[in-house]
């Protein structure tokens, strides 16, 4: 909890705004986008895959989880990508962290309607959601030279 100062002088209480994760998985040089499915408001538009972290979950635990269930794959977690990018009013912070797949895995679309593979220069060919925007501008120098 945070604790902030109320405009009556009071002492408000804050929660701390929830942890999601995303991983920027990278194979030769191009890193997965997936586009969203559900629900309607965002459906189509493109993000790095990942999900909250449960309570008594660390970042990294939570993405490995999150790569499995909605890819069907196994990642090595590297290090974070980019700043921490509030969402849903503050409510929410993401971290996104770069991945590499483990070898013989393939991604599936379990929960997204399409994956993609995108490279530096085919980035911005897709709609990215508003708080996976700035992990972007990030890993654009990274495939650059990967």
């Amino acid at each position: 909890m945070r604790t902030e100062q109320a405009s009556d002088g009071g002492r408000v209480e804050r929660p701390e705004p929830k942890v999601v994760v995303g991983a920027a998985i990278i194979q030769n040089g191009r890193v997965l986008a997936c586009a969203r499915s559900a629900p309607p408001e965002v459906a189509g538009r493109w993000e790095f895959p990942g999900g909250k972290v449960e309570p008594g979950e660390s970042e990294t635990a939570a993405l490995l989880r999150e790569c499995a269930e909605e890819l069907a794959v196994r990642v090595e977690i590297g290090e974070r990508v980019g700043r921490s990018v509030r969402m849903a009013h503050g409510r929410s912070v993401l971290k996104v962290y770069l991945a590499r797949l483990l070898p013989g895995d393939q991604p599936q679309a379990l929960e997204h309607s399409a994956l993609r593979w995108l490279s530096a220069a085919e980035l911005d060919s897709v709609t990215w959601l508003p708080a996976d925007a700035p992990i972007v501008a990030a890993l654009r120098p990274l495939l650059a030279t990967g």
